[in-house]
C-alpha cells in the first residue's frame, strides 16, 4: 500500500510503504540478490546511513531512497542529506525494512543507486594497479578495494568473478567500491600485452618458491600486478603473459594466502 505524507526531514514529500508485497519493495529485494538484474537494469542497492551518505556525497544519482523512522531518527544528519539527493523517497515498516535488507542488523536505511556508465580504460603506464582474475568472494573484493585506496593504489582491474555492486563487497569495502577507479575487462591477457608494450611491469602473484621474491621486486614503475581466483589461482593464460612471476615467501606449513591478505602485501610492496 502506499500513502502521501509530509515528512519532517528535509524533503517535503515522500511515499508509506507498508506491505512486504508492495511491487517497488520486490524490485529492490531482487536488486538486492540477482547480480543478474542489476545488470539488466544498471541500478545496485546500497545498505545503511554510511555508504549512503558516501553515495550522495560522491556524485552518484540515487533513484530511491527507503527509511524507517526509527533511522529518521537516529541518523537524521544522514538521512537528510539522502533525502535530498534522492529523485523519490520512501518511509517503510520494520516489516519491509527487514525484506530488503541483507545485514543481520538493520540501521533501516536503503538507497536504489544509479551505476555511473564505465569510460573506456585507457592504460597510464606510469600508474600502479591491483588486478583480480575471477575473484569470487564479496568480501575479498570489498577488502581489497579498501586497502587499495588506504594505499594509494591507483586502480582496480576486474576481469570475471564477483559483481563489484555485490551488498557484501559494498559493505566489505566501507565504501571504498564507490570512489576508487574500478575497470572492468573481458580479456586480461589482452590488457596485459598491452600494459607490456607500453613498458609496464606486469606481475602475476604465484605460491612458487621459484619465483622472483616479492620483496626483491622493482616496482618504481607502472605496474599491473595480478591476484588469482581463491581456488585456482592466476590462469596459465596470464602467467604466459606476465612478464614477471612474484611470490610472497611463506614460513610454517601454509601453503598459499586468503586473496584478499595476497592482495593486501602485494599492494603495500608497490607503493613502499
Amino acid at each position: 500500500m502506499f500513502f502521501r505524507g509530509v515528512v519532517n526531514f528535509c524533503v517535503m514529500n515522500y511515499t508509506e510503504i507498508t506491505s512486504r508485497n508492495n511491487e517497488k519493495i520486490k524490485s529492490v529485494a531482487k536488486l538486492v540478490s540477482s547480480s543478474k538484474e542489476r545488470k539488466s537494469t544498471s541500478l545496485f542497492v546500497l545498505e545503511g546511513a554510511r555508504l549512503c551518505f558516501d553515495a550522495a556525497k560522491s556524485g552518484y544519482v540515487i533513484k530511491e531512497a527507503y527509511f524507517t523512522q526509527d533511522a529518521v531518527t537516529k541518523f537524521s544528519d544522514y538521512t537528510d542529506v539522502i533525502a535530498d539527493c534522492a529523485k523519490n523517497v520512501y518511509l517503510i515498516t520494520d516489516e519491509v525494512s527487514e525484506k530488503i535488507s541483507d545485514t543481520v542488523n538493520s540501521q533501516g536505511i536503503f538507497c536504489v543507486v544509479e551505476m555511473k556508465r564505465q569510460t573506456a580504460f585507457e592504460i597510464e603506464s606510469t600508474k600502479k594497479y591491483i588486478a583480480l582474475e575471477n575473484v569470487q568472494n564479496p568480501q575479498n573484493l570489498g577488502s581489497v578495494a579498501r586497502s587499495a585506496e588506504a594505499l594509494g593504489i591507483d586502480g582496480i582491474i576486474v576481469c570475471g568473478g564477483c559483481d563489484m555492486y555485490n551488498p557484501k563487497a559494498l559493505r566489505a569495502s566501507m565504501g571504498s567500491l564507490l570512489r576508487i577507479p574500478i575497470i572492468a575487462v573481458d580479456d586480461l591477457v589482452e590488457t596485459l600485452e598491452k600494459a607490456n608494450s607500453e613498458g609496464m611491469l606486469t606481475a602475476a602473484t604465484v605460491p612458487d618458491e621459484n619465483a622472483r621474491d616479492i620483496t626483491k621486486t622493482d616496482f618504481s614503475a607502472g605496474v599491473i600486478a595480478v591476484i588469482g581466483n581463491e581456488g585456482n589461482g592466476v590462469t596459465e593464460a596470464v602467467k604466459s603473459t606476465a612478464r614477471e612471476r612474484i611470490t610472497i615467501k611463506m614460513k610454517g606449513e601454509a601453503e598459499s594466502l586468503n586473496a584478499s591478505v595476497a592482495a593486501v602485501i602485494t599492494m603495500w610492496e608497490i607503493m613502499r
